[in-house]
């Protein structure tokens, strides 16, 4: 007794670890089922963080703790799509490696049966996996977690690993290693169905996968997949849908406050859940680019500040030109009607033509001008490329030499929306 009394003498910043070294030191206990009782997990982020970081420290060095430019957390409840989505989000962020399934990661028979019964597998665990796993040179530039954070425990080891890492680009920052170390972006993508859709996708899946490894047991042709036991019973897929509601979905929330968090609602058709994926990745310079980077091109406008006023920049030109160059603006317009009109018109079927001229007209850089914007006002794309060609003119008998006279050729070409041609 007087051992136990001396720990309370203890610093708060000794008793913790020291209390979790003590969880760890417990017996294994095991139930019948052969999974650890719960309530001998550790449950302390840092130490459970500390341990996994010195550990990684340790095996592979300092430089060598190169984490993901940019990750993706991809969460949501049970037969919310994760794997459908998943292809398509990467195709979406431009990355090429695939994605770091977290449940597929965790495959000791330990954690298979924890997993089979619809419960968690450990976050000391989870964590040591996912950062070594993170650790490989093919998701240097970004990588997609399927299944990452699942606990609050987990999201707290996330910031530590953040902040850990946004330290390293700070001390590399001005090193040939700089490149290594970029300033993480991260984001949180939930999807989400309520408990009847979850329970109905997750039978379905496992009625196909069912059909799918029997077909390659008859013909011996394709893998077989993996069938969760969640799978098959209706009260294992709800349970497991409960404990996502339980533990995941609330750890799943608090990253909104900290990092870019997209939630979408997965229960609609492929297509439109693709298309609200689609719309949250948009990219956004000011989150992604290095703060250097970004103030490097600060000075150049973004496409959208410069077409959200085109329409009015338009019609201002055009008016200035009927008011203040009428002249030159009528034997434009004349050209184009004359001229241009009847070979588009002869096109309207692909929507593209080509008009080439040699008209001394748009040898006035105004011309051209208002050429452009003619077209553009009435819906039509044109772009003018300008050529100098030199033809013979004439001969100086004395010397024998060629004079060239040169032309400037106007090709402009032409872009509309065209006709579809329909058949009875």
């Amino acid at each position: 007794m007087g051992k136990w009394k001396c720990l309370g003498k203890l610093s708060a910043e000794v008793t913790g670890p020291l209390l979790a070294f003590l969880a760890m030191s417990v017996p294994d206990n095991k139930s019948d089922s052969g999974a650890v009782p719960s309530d001998l997990e550790i449950k302390d982020p840092e130490v459970i963080f500390k341990t996994v970081w010195r550990k990684l420290n340790e095996e592979f060095g300092h430089e060598k703790l190169t984490f993901p430019k940019e990750l993706i957390l991809l969460g949501g409840a049970p037969g919310a799509g994760k794997g459908t989505h998943t292809r398509f989000i990467l195709q979406a962020r431009g990355l090429t490696c695939p994605p770091i399934v977290v449940s597929s990661l965790l495959n000791t028979p330990e954690a298979k049966k924890i997993k089979d019964d619809g419960r968690m597998v450990g976050d000391k665990e989870v964590i040591g996996i996912v950062l070594r796993e993170l650790l490989k040179p093919q998701y240097r530039d970004g990588a997609v977690l399927d299944g990452f954070p699942r606990t609050e425990v987990q999201v707290e080891c996330l910031k530590m690993l953040v902040d850990k890492v946004v330290l390293l680009h700070g001390e590399y920052a001005d090193t040939p290693l700089a490149t290594n170390f970029r300033r993480p972006t991260i984001h949180a993508m939930v999807l989400f169905v309520g408990e009847k859709t979850s329970v109905n996708r997750q039978l379905q899946r496992g009625k196909e996968i069912e059909i799918h490894n029997q077909k390659v047991k008859e013909t011996g042709v394709g893998k077989l997949k993996e069938l969760r036991s969640t799978d098959l019973d209706p009260e294992k897929a709800r349970r497991r849908y409960q404990v996502f509601k339980e533990k995941t979905w609330d750890a799943l929330q608090s990253l909104q406050e900290i990092y870019h968090y997209h939630f979408i609602s997965a229960s609609g058709a492929i297509e439109d859940v693709e298309a609200n994926i689609l719309r949250e990745l948009q990219y956004q310079s000011s989150l992604e680019l290095d703060p250097k980077t970004f103030d490097r091109l600060g000075p150049i406008p973004l496409a959208e500040e410069i077409t959200v006023h085109a329409r009015q920049e338009l019609v201002r030109r055009l008016d200035s030109y009927e008011l203040e160059h009428n002249e030159l603006f009528v034997d434009v317009v004349e050209r184009v009607q004359d001229k241009f009109m009847p070979i588009i018109t002869r096109h309207a079927l692909s929507g593209r033509a080509i008009v080439n001229t040699e008209d001394s007209m748009f040898e006035n850089p105004l011309a051209l001008a208002m050429l452009i914007d003619i077209f553009s006002e009435r819906g039509f794309n044109a772009c003018v490329d300008k050529t100098i060609r030199k033809t013979p003119d004439s001969v100086d008998l004395q010397t024998g030499k060629l004079n060239l006279k040169e032309r400037s050729v106007y090709r402009i070409h032409i872009r509309f929306e065209g006709s579809s041609i329909r058949r009875g």
